[in-house]
């Protein structure tokens, strides 16, 4: 077996976690595709995966070694494609959904993307939390939010009209806010940032001047599902996109304040690294997105852009 072709199949056993599905995937007999694996540990000098009778994990240095070899055939597999612009794109495309846009938005229409191109094949994975692209080999991410990684080539999706709102039972025990100034008389549930802890204030415009409030509050969550449900629980005013809470809205379960000033919105990107803009995964990937979120949110305004 070839060198490349050994790091095809280090990659699946990694993916699948087993030998077995990995050389049946391949055609390959499960003896050799243990031989070698085996052999490219000796040749590396260093044991890559950990063998238990139910599990094939990557060790410390295995997973580093997986991302690194993932890169490397991607560009190999980009390069070859590049060659021939009748080839439809193909390969593994690994993708960093933002969870709320993730499950409302794009996987509801992922159907239409692997009918359009079959030969793609997705490995997806979803949080709210930031990822290294580079460090852990994915090739794109959805993220809402203002970018401050300048390393990254982004393009903008959407910008999503935010709304603050709070449980019927919130508003009967505490008030009804009539004026911005009155957010920090009230509670909050406060959202924060896994990687660095910070605190995300609420934010209006008043007088065509964008203002902060940091209302009161007793519970902070970093996850979105959770945020809306301390909402609808009473735990205090929450300030979201509109389109994640718009049932809640109209079925009362929670009520909008304040809808008399206009917040400065949600900024929804898709982002690579610049040194994958040029891989026609990638490519085709960003041009469909754009389209789901053209379709659902309307096309963005030059002011948007």
């Amino acid at each position: 077996m070839d060198r490349l072709e050994t790091l095809r199949l280090f990659g699946r056993v990694v993916e699948l976690g087993s030998f077995t599905r990995a050389a049946a995937e391949r055609d390959l007999p499960r003896a050799t595709a243990t031989h070698a694996i085996q052999q490219l540990e000796a040749r590396l000098g260093t044991r890559l995966l950990e063998r238990t009778t139910r599990h094939v994990r990557p060790t410390v240095d295995g997973q580093a070694y997986y991302q690194r070899c993932m890169a490397v055939l991607a560009e190999l597999d980009d390069a070859e494609a590049a060659l021939d612009p009748g080839t439809r794109p193909r390969g593994s495309l690994r993708l960093d959904l933002h969870g709320s846009h993730a499950t409302r938005v794009i996987l509801p229409h992922i159907g239409d993307f692997h009918r359009r191109y079959p030969d793609i094949e997705l490995v997806i994975s979803s949080g709210d939390r930031l990822v290294d692209l580079v460090r852990e080999g994915i090739d794109c991410v959805v993220r809402a939010g203002q970018l401050r990684d300048s390393s990254l080539v982004a393009r903008r999706l959407t910008v999503l009209p935010e709304v603050i709102c709070a449980s019927p039972d919130y508003l009967r025990e505490h008030g009804v806010p009539v004026h911005p100034d009155e957010l920090t008389q009230h509670h909050a549930v406060g959202f924060f940032a896994s990687q660095d802890d910070r605190a995300y204030p609420f934010e209006l415009i008043i007088d065509g001047q964008l203002r902060s409030y940091q209302p009161g509050g007793w519970m902070r969550v970093n996850d979105a599902e959770c945020y809306v449900a301390c909402a609808l629980q009473g735990c205090g005013l929450v300030q979201l996109p509109r389109f994640r809470v718009e049932e809640q809205l109209r079925s009362g379960v929670l009520v909008e304040v304040l809808g008399g000033w206009s917040a400065p919105g949600l900024p929804v990107s898709v982002l690579y690294p610049q040194h994958r803009q040029l891989s026609p995964r990638v490519r085709v990937f960003v041009d469909w997105v754009v389209e789901i979120y053209a379709a659902r949110f309307g096309p963005l305004t030059p002011a948007n852009l």
